[in-house]
């Protein structure tokens, strides 16, 4: 967490008035009379960042080794002669035509062996030495160029690596993947032992006979895909680092990419990769497969400032309305792009950025929604983005101030790669769901949410929370472990401490690494079919999983009353040192877990700030001289809060017992003494 006394500064540095508002623009789509009504109208917008040069590369060197680079420099100069920054892209996320002709070798295979051909984008291979090779000569002739431009504040590696590619079984990956596991087991042995491949006759003598892990006819070696998804994110990483390093040579410029902290992305482990960023970076897009769009909206910014340490960092990318890639693509209504927007900041953004500036007229995104859309100026979409362009001018005071919390919950992409694999007791149990249903049961009770890394520093935090863990290493086990028996509370949920690193179950009784701390056993697990429910004493139902389990030195809070373990412990509460440790064997209703969540917070002494009704977010944000309120109403009713002083939003003074409109936000600025 971050402590108070903290030097507020924000580490962006990118020199903009106000918070950043920006955008990404392609003016290689556009003819140049139009670059400059596009300035023109950035200026009345208020952006003040962007990004360009994402996918120029075949706009830049049209042929091998011939650089263009005269349309770049005039927008760079167009941009700065307007007061506006550039972020700019190295060029290298897709690569152009003429490579992939040259070098079909790049393409990237997937697990049955086929090759994924261009005409969409990230067509190369992680592990590519002949890609790698082309896009450092452009990273390196870029940065050389653009390295010293005053306005230049920002260099954009790529984008979203790994978004499309992350995962390829070419034979160049095999090699690849055969060299890290070498670095990693250094001997052939160690990694026997490791995949457990004495189970079906998959002993490796020889580093050469191993491959990833392609399609076969069962089920594959789960250790084994848990390690290709640890290379192929470490591979990624190590593309960035040799793109960075390049331009670091010749550059001071701020170096970052852009992550996918997301709910249908998970493939790069990003707890690794956030010390590789001089700025984090998220991009975000409210996901309408989901139940309740915005509550992951929340999670994504809650885990984006934990990546940057607590720190501020910036929202690369988000929409004014709809996108183009879901099954049905949901136009914001009026007032969400505000809200959505407002949410990022309340956790921790420093600014928000769009995609994109002008909307497309070809191409695959000429439906993705833009501040400036297919309907221009006349329309209420422009009208919410000089709106909102003004307001986060107006909010350059909460630049550096950074959100506080005493309550933590641990999530882990390692985990949620080894829970979803297959041949587990529940085809049904997903990590992330998991995950989201304990955020989202926090904030039902007003709580503010730190999203740590197992193993990080629980010093200062006063709850813990510990969703659907299933693999965690002995040591970050430990670390939850002494905190409990040092005074701090956790409460930890079903599938939790089953395996180690290599996913090897640990021998005894589960829930293995947290047994001990939860003072319970249990012998065997009894999932539900996703429509069962099942009650508990007290008033609760469940469902979805349930435990055969034993207390030994923990006191049961909870029973089942019918369902296949009738009258067994469902819910538990140990004494564990100074601390308390509560397990919930079966996943609980919303409601039924909020209030569980809410006795563990209101026993460990951890702070919310106020009771919220369903549909209202409420957010500090703390600086050096003031603190800012945030207060989100998701609903169509007004609402009443307890928080008084200046609202930013409104430019009005908010009296003792205000109310926020339906859909409306308000940033409450307060004193120190007065909040």
């Amino acid at each position: 967490m971050i402590p108070a006394g903290t030097p507020l500064t924000s580490p962006l540095g990118l020199g903009t008035d106000g918070l950043v508002f920006g955008c990404d623009y392609n003016p290689e789509q556009w003819d140049k009379q139009v670059w400059h009504d596009d300035v023109r109208l950035m200026r009345e917008a208020g952006v003040n960042l962007v990004a360009i040069n994402v996918f120029g590369w075949s706009h830049i060197e049209p042929r091998r080794g011939d650089f263009h680079f005269d349309d770049l420099d005039e927008i760079i100069a167009l941009l700065a002669a307007n007061g506006i920054g550039v972020n700019l892209g190295t060029g290298t996320s897709s690569p152009p035509p003429w490579l992939t002709t040259l070098h079909p070798e790049i393409l990237p295979q997937v697990g049955d062996g086929t090759t994924r051909w261009p005409g969409g984008r990230q067509a190369w291979c992680p592990s590519s030495p002949m890609f790698r090779e082309h896009a450092l000569a452009l990273a390196e002739a870029t940065a050389l160029r653009y390295g010293q431009n005053a306005a230049v504040k920002l260099w954009h590696v790529s984008n979203e690596l790994g978004c499309h590619n992350a995962l390829c079984y070419c034979d160049v990956s095999a090699a690849a993947f055969r060299g890290w596991l070498e670095r990693r087991y250094v001997s052939i042995e160690a990694l026997n032992e490791a995949w457990g491949t004495a189970f079906w006759s998959q002993h490796y003598a020889e580093w050469a006979e191993i491959l990833p892990p392609r399609d076969t006819l069962s089920f594959i070696n789960p250790s084994q895909q848990l390690d290709f998804f640890r290379f192929s994110s470490d591979e990624l990483l190590d593309y960035y680092r040799a793109e960075a390093e390049v331009i670091r040579a010749v550059s001071a410029i701020p170096v970052t990419t852009n992550f996918m902290v997301t709910a249908h992305i998970k493939t790069q482990d990003y707890w690794s990769w956030a010390p590789e960023m001089d700025v984090v970076a998220n991009d975000h897009y409210l996901d309408h497969r989901l139940g309740v769009p915005h509550r992951e909206l929340s999670f994504s910014a809650d885990a984006t400032r934990g990546l940057a340490g607590g720190r501020p960092w910036l929202l690369m990318e988000h929409s004014t309305s709809a996108v183009n890639w879901q099954p049905q693509n949901h136009a914001k209504a009026p007032g969400e792009m505000m809200r959505n927007s407002l949410t990022h900041v309340a956790r921790g953004a420093d600014g928000v950025c769009f995609f994109q500036w002008r909307a497309s007229l070809r191409g695959t995104e000429k439906f993705h929604s833009a501040l400036l859309p297919h309907s221009g100026t006349d329309s209420r979409v422009w009208r919410e983005v000089v709106e909102l362009g003004s307001l986060m001018h107006r909010l350059g005071e909460l630049a550096g101030s950074v959100v506080r919390s005493d309550i933590a919950l641990v999530f882990s992409w390692e985990a949620w790669w080894a829970t979803d694999q297959d041949a587990h007791p529940s085809s049904e149990l997903r990590y992330l769901e998991q995950v989201h249903l304990a955020y989202e049961g926090l904030l039902a009770i007003g709580a503010t949410v730190d999203i740590v890394a197992p193993g990080a520093d629980l010093s200062g935090y006063r709850l813990v929370v510990v969703p659907c863990l299933y693999l965690v290493s002995d040591a970050d086990a430990q670390v939850i472990t002494d905190f409990v028996a040092g005074g701090g509370h956790a409460v930890i949920s079903f599938f939790s401490g089953i395996v180690d690193e290599h996913d090897s179950v640990r021998p005894g009784s589960y829930p293995g690494a947290f047994r001990d701390v939860a003072g319970i056993s249990t012998e065997e697990f009894y999932p539900l079919d996703r429509a069962e429910t099942i009650r508990l004493s007290g008033g609760a139902t469940a469902g979805l999983w349930s435990e055969l389990l034993h207390l030994r030195g923990a006191e049961a809070t909870a029973r089942y009353v019918d369902g296949p373990l009738t009258g067994m412990p469902a819910v538990t509460r140990n004494e564990y040192g100074t601390g308390v440790a509560r397990y919930l064997a079966t996943m609980l209703d919303p409601a039924s877990l909020a209030e569980e969540l809410a006795r563990a917070a209101s026993e460990a002494g951890a702070s919310s700030l106020a009771p919220v009704a369903d549909g209202i977010e409420i957010v500090r944000r703390s600086g050096t001289e003031h603190d800012y309120v945030f207060v989100i109403n998701h609903t169509d009713a007004e609402t009443p809060h307890p928080f008084s002083g200046h609202d930013l939003v409104s430019e009005a003074d908010i009296a003792p017992g205000g109310t926020v409109a339906p859909g409306g936000v308000q940033i409450i600025r307060q004193t120190k003494e007065a909040s």
